[in-house]
């Protein structure tokens, strides 16, 4: 049977469990989430997920929600990007580190510049939040100083949940060539057979908007 992701392009949530998805092998197939005209705010999308978030994964009876617990249920339905046994408490690490400290300010900053109508995004908010993710930012480079992966020694959630923002071109604070360990590490990430682009993996683009 085939998994079905409710996801678009533009959530970098929703693009770390396509990603797994994509890279683990698994049959699926993206079901585009029309968020920018608010679907997820209809009846129907949360009698699919409470939240009315993006992603929401659906395999057979299995209904998930959250990009974390997407990517472990893969991990658990393939062995993939689960890290040695020694490792899953460091892995969980860094998927909630990133949940609360990267993804999330990410997620909002992004949003605030590109998605709302220029005379309505907030300067001092943008502001304050760009510097949070600098030490954010800080913190992803410093681990990654002299290792390949953040944890272990392959691919891991830890992996796919911190670089799922990282990939979207839309300014937001962030330039590659200032932290050169995180650069390197996209690379390697985007040179992983299979790898696609947010854009590529899911329908939705700004460019239909425009």
């Amino acid at each position: 049977m085939t998994i079905k992701l409710h996801c678009f392009g533009e959530s970098g949530h929703s693009y770390k469990a396509a990603l797994a998805l994509e890279l683990s092998g698994l049959d699926w197939e993206p079901v585009f989430v029309d968020f920018f005209a608010g679907q997820h705010r209809g009846e129907d999308y949360r009698n699919l997920n409470v939240m009315a978030e993006a992603p929401v994964l659906i395999d057979g009876d299995i209904r998930l929600s959250q990009s974390g617990v997407i990517q472990q249920y893969i991990t658990d339905q393939t062995g993939k990007f689960g890290g040695a046994p020694d490792e899953k408490y460091e892995v969980l690490r860094w998927v909630l580190w990133d949940n609360h400290k990267l993804s999330s300010q990410v997620g909002m900053t992004r949003f605030l510049m590109n998605f709302l109508p220029e005379d309505k995004r907030p300067k001092d908010v943008i502001g304050f939040m760009q510097g949070r993710l600098k030490a954010a930012f800080a913190t992803l480079e410093n681990q990654l100083r002299g290792r390949d992966w953040l944890v272990g020694n392959s691919m891991t959630n830890a992996d796919l949940t911190c670089c799922g923002y990282l990939f979207y071109d839309e300014p937001f604070g962030f330039d590659r060539k200032d932290y050169p360990y995180i650069d390197a590490w996209l690379t390697r990430i985007s040179e992983t057979p299979g790898w696609k682009h947010p854009y590529d993996l899911m329908p939705g683009n700004p460019s239909d908007r425009a």
